[in-house]
């Protein structure tokens, strides 16, 4: 994979530091349901270092020892020293049961190096619970529900992850920074929007600057990633410790390598060719094939196949079909009948994956009014993982 561009290059950034752990570069993968599992996590990791996270594991779900949860939570053979677990929760004693589970019992099957705890979830099943991005808004529960984790992870690092706030009126981000230092979280990291701005927009990486400022953990910068040149940009902007790489990776796996030179100080950035995208295309759907099986793997693989051929000059008919490809050897065939061309570089930069319109969070009955209280929200457990 050779570049064209004329990147940015800065001096190298120190590896991020999550107690004992050693993130190096500075790049964590998001947890994106049904999308960074195994393979996926595997695949990204070929191309570059960082830490990789699972699919959002949900603590009722965990405790419960659900079926599936506990299968979502495998680590894959290259990850066994730097296995990281996102879990859900919203209450105290739940969770600090379900990192206990992790920590002590080794339920995974690997003891995680990391541990992050969810408060940026804007969907609305979610927040109409008082879960996710809704739940820093009660300041007192979610520094029971850090003090919990925290205590029970002992050793293991555990950093929480949030949003600037619910909307512009009900800011919580300044809070939930010192109440993650205060109960010992390693590191926090800061979504440039609000719950109402769900996906949409432009984020805003002014308060990743402030909260750098008020805190004296490392934060680290998620949202509108989407090349290389920008994480150097919201580093150079923020201060923040590192990035935190979500939608931008969709159909790039490869962009983990560009953030890992442009951290490293060097120039070189990845735009394959056509025929390149078609071999990493191919490897992702036969890591999935042999995590589910070939039939599931290559169904499983179709939700990427748009976002890898985002640009390029496919056809109509031969998408439709890549999209609904069953076996490996139909989408070898199927990608190897493309004519090869260069990267289409009018993508770059460009957003990927889900998009939205702002709109009101949905919020339980009387949500705003008391920020002290302590109680967990009534119903806003989850009882599936991967969100």
């Amino acid at each position: 994979m050779t570049a064209t561009l004329e990147p940015t290059t800065t001096a190298p950034l120190p590896p991020l530091r999550l107690g004992a752990l050693t993130v190096d570069p500075a790049v964590v993968l998001a947890p994106m349901a049904g999308i960074t599992n195994p393979a996926f996590r595997t695949l990204c990791r070929e191309f570059g270092a960082g830490l990789y996270v699972c699919e959002m594991i949900t603590t009722r779900a965990l405790v419960e020892r659900n079926e599936k949860t506990l299968r979502m939570i495998r680590a894959t053979a290259d990850e066994k020293d730097a296995f990281s677990v996102q879990l859900y929760g919203v209450d105290p004693a739940t969770v600090g049961r379900a990192v206990e589970m992790l920590v002590d019992e080794g339920v995974a099957g690997t003891r995680p190096a990391h541990i992050d705890l969810n408060f940026g979830c804007p969907v609305p099943k979610v927040t109409r619970k008082g879960g996710g991005s809704a739940l820093p808004w009660h300041r007192v529960l979610l520094r029971d529900i850090v003090r919990q984790a925290v205590r029970a992870a002992k050793d293991v690092p555990v950093t929480i992850k949030t949003r600037i706030g619910i909307d512009a009126d009900h800011v919580t981000y300044l809070d939930a920074g010192r109440i993650a230092e205060d109960e010992g979280a390693a590191a926090i990291t800061l979504h440039g929007r609000t719950a109402d701005q769900l996906y949409s927009g432009t984020a805003d990486w002014a308060p990743i600057a402030r909260l750098v400022e008020a805190v004296g953990i490392p934060v680290l910068g998620n949202g509108d990633v989407w090349e290389a040149d920008d994480a150097l940009r919201m580093v150079a902007e923020t201060g923040c410790a590192g990035v935190v790489i979500g939608r931008g990776c969709l159909g790039r796996p490869w962009l983990f390598g560009d953030l890992a030179a442009a951290f490293a100080g060097r120039s070189e950035r990845a735009l394959p060719t056509f025929r390149e995208v078609a071999a990493v295309m191919h490897r992702h759907a036969t890591l999935l094939a042999e995590e589910h099986g070939e039939q599931h793997g290559c169904s499983d693989f179709r939700k990427h196949v748009a976002w890898y051929l985002k640009g390029f000059s496919v056809g109509g008919d031969v998408r439709r079909a890549l999209a609904m490809v069953s076996s490996l050897d139909e989408l070898a065939g199927l990608l190897a009948g493309i004519p090869d061309q260069p990267y289409p570089t009018a993508v770059l930069g460009a957003p990927r994956g889900r998009t939205s319109t702002p709109r009101p969070v949905a919020l339980p009955e009387g949500w705003l009014d008391d920020r002290d209280d302590p109680r967990p929200p009534a119903g806003a457990e989850l009882e599936t993982s991967g969100g």
